[in-house]
């Protein structure tokens, strides 16, 4: 796999990977950038958060498990000093619907979290990763 990076201004940067798609990286302006997109950080949590997801609605298909709605949440801790690594992250995930298979749900989380998704099992090499499996919470407007 490979990825090219290229400096757009100051400390704003665009990549673009072997799908052929752009990505914008940026910081705060008081560290040189824009604050015109995500920080680099929080892109690998979207990543984790992506590649979860993909997992477990291709699973739950596979299963004949619709559920109406999922929502993935991420909450990550990271060192006060350089570098600013993670030192946990937590996944929580959030299902909705009228007739959702618990069983089939917590399958796809595990076998996503325990085999399918990469970037968990990268990252879990690394840092403490724990999950939470939330059936119709209430839903919130963040």
């Amino acid at each position: 796999m490979k990825v090219q990076i290229l400096r757009a201004k100051d400390s704003t940067f665009i990549a673009k990977g072997e799908s052929n798609h752009w990505v914008v990286l940026d910081t705060a302006k008081e560290f040189g950038g824009s604050d015109a997109a995500p920080r680099p950080m929080e892109l690998v949590l979207f990543a984790l958060g992506g590649c979860s997801g993909m997992d477990i609605e291709s699973l739950l298909k596979k299963m004949r498990s619709p559920v109406d709605d999922f929502r993935i949440d991420i909450q990550a801790e990271r060192r006060d000093e350089h570098p600013r690594i993670f030192t946990q992250i937590t996944i929580r995930y959030l299902f909705w619907g009228e007739k959702l298979d618990t069983e089939a749900i917590h399958k796809a989380v595990r076998l996503s979290q325990e085999k399918y998704c990469s970037v968990s099992a990268m990252l879990k090499q690394a840092v403490p990763i724990t999950t939470e499996i939330l059936l119709n919470p209430p839903k919130e407007n963040d």
